[in-house]
């Protein structure tokens, strides 16, 4: 069917979206033939958008005689009619100057990534944190506290230090809790997080019976360990400019805003989302409804991954209308994720 789009209608189709984008205001007929440059009377060119609207891609709100692109078109404009011009080099160098925060704090880089974006877009910059698959065991410590919990200073990678207040069933004694940690340490030591893990499940199955009273402490109190782990372990992402979203009309409802903020708040749908575009290559565009989540349905995100030696560990991307300037975010999203990737490897 698209396929069989005459070359008429895409231009008329590109033009009326282009028009769109730049103004917010549906596109009627004497509009598309002033800005077309065809010679078409307004008749010929309601014809054309009756069709283009039985086929999808455009529709009149309410009782106006313009219409507006619908996700498919704009779906086909961006994947057919796009022309995406690569960024001046002057803005290449503003985006390096931006990201170039002489702080070697990773998480301080992907928070003015965020920024930039959101400062050149006039949208929501959003950009998650690295997903490390790769953590370290390096040692782990345990100190008694007050009504059977206990404080775990669990150290991985290169020397970062997490600790955890650990609610037990029984109380122990510093002595105890320095045999358990020197049990622990001794066989998990420089082991991958993920893979103790593993260990110590199919070691508490295979010899619960034969375990003495310190081994199954030290394995239940690991366990302990990862549970409390779990919810720091969650995908987390940091957001810049939620409030520029409410500067666009088709977004400015108080209700759709608080439903959309939620969202960002909550952060699942979003993370949900955002991790599909890791495993994906390049940059991804999800325009309305694609996004399968309710929420975004008058929302795009253009997404690009960025990467730490030669593996993908997060994207960063922006957030806004599905009226957005998309040859202008395209390009700036992927440009930002290429040298957000080359601030974020040390260099040679």
């Amino acid at each position: 069917m698209e396929a069989g789009l005459s070359e008429r209608a895409q231009h008329l189709l590109k033009v009326l979206v282009e028009r769109y984008i730049r103004d917010g205001e549906p596109v009627g007929s004497r509009t598309l033939s002033r800005d077309s440059d065809l010679e078409l009377s307004p008749a010929s060119i309601r014809n054309v958008m009756a069709d283009l609207e039985e086929l999808g891609f455009i529709v009149s709100p309410h009782a106006s005689a313009g219409r507006v692109p619908t996700v498919k078109g704009y779906r086909f404009f961006v994947d057919t009619l796009l022309t995406v011009r690569p960024l001046a080099q002057q803005e290449i160098r503003l985006i390096r100057q931006q990201l170039d925060i002489g702080d070697p704090n990773p998480q301080a880089l992907l928070a003015s990534a965020s920024s930039m974006l959101s400062a050149i877009t006039h949208m929501t910059g959003v950009v998650t944190l690295p997903r490390r698959e790769h953590i370290a065991w390096r040692h782990i410590e345990f100190l008694p506290l007050s009504d059977r919990r206990v404080l775990a200073i669990l150290v991985v990678n290169e020397g970062e230090v997490q600790n955890r207040i650990l609610n037990l069933d029984r109380s122990y004694d510093a002595s105890a809790l320095q045999q358990i940690s020197n049990y622990l340490n001794r066989h998990f030591a420089g082991k991958d997080i993920h893979t103790v893990r593993s260990e110590l499940l199919n070691e508490l199955r295979r010899t619960r019976e034969s375990m003495n009273n310190l081994m199954l402490a030290a394995i239940t109190m690991a366990e302990k360990v990862f549970d409390a782990r779990g919810a720091e372990e969650a995908r987390n992402y940091v957001m810049a400019g939620e409030a520029n979203l409410m500067e666009w009309a088709e977004l400015s409802d108080v209700e759709k805003l608080r439903r959309l903020f939620e969202a960002f708040n909550q952060r699942h749908d979003i993370l949900h989302l955002l991790d599909k575009c890791i495993a994906a290559d390049g940059v991804q565009i999800f325009i309305g409804e694609e996004s399968g989540y309710q929420v975004l349905d008058e929302c795009s995100v253009v997404t690009a991954p960025y990467s730490v030696g030669d593996e993908v560990v997060g994207v960063l991307g922006v957030i806004g209308p599905t009226r957005m300037a998309y040859e202008r975010v395209i390009p700036l999203v992927d440009m930002s994720a290429r040298l957000l990737s080359a601030a974020l490897n040390p260099r040679k």
